[in-house]
């Protein structure tokens, strides 16, 4: 089990507005797949957007919007 900072919290649970840097991703397939879209430890991230439903969410990182679910943003543990 990986050990995440004891601030850290889910990307996914953060409201509309919110800037924190990514701390670090859950072990799975898609860990590799996050990084390539530039979701990789130390990057800023500010949840731009969140859809009516809660699925998916728009984020802005390394200078562009990302559009991600809910369950991958799951993956992610940011700190503020």
């Amino acid at each position: 089990m990986k050990v995440v900072a004891e601030n850290a919290v889910r990307l996914s649970q953060l409201p509309t507005g919110t800037k924190a840097v990514i701390k670090s991703h859950d072990e799975s397939d898609f860990q590799l797949t996050l990084m390539e879209m530039g979701c990789i430890p130390g990057e800023p991230v500010w949840v731009e957007m969140i859809a009516p439903l809660g699925d998916p969410l728009a984020i802005q990182i390394a200078g562009y919007y990302l559009s991600i679910r809910k369950k991958d943003a799951d993956k992610i543990w940011v700190t503020f």
